[in-house]
């Protein structure tokens, strides 16, 4: 799912805070009795939960090679 299919409201969310919600979603279709419509709209934005925090993990991922590309090529101009 690409991150124009995620909501603004949960793009806004950290990863924690999506991680949050996600518990509370399962939490409730565990323990009540809620209707198949009701339960499919919480499993999509419990899937566009989990989206977004993917595309967290990958940004930080990309900063992560990044700051590493700039020690290498640093400590590499040093010798």
């Amino acid at each position: 799912m690409k991150s124009k299919n995620i909501p603004s409201d949960i793009r806004v969310k950290s990863i924690k805070e999506a991680q949050n919600e996600i518990k509370d979603i399962i939490a409730n279709l565990e323990n009540t009795n809620i209707n198949l419509e009701e339960s499919i709209d919480k499993y999509t934005r419990m899937v566009q939960l989990n989206n977004h925090i993917q595309e967290q993990f990958r940004r930080k991922l990309k900063e992560i090679k990044g700051f590493n590309a700039k020690d290498t090529k640093k400590s590499s101009e040093k010798k």
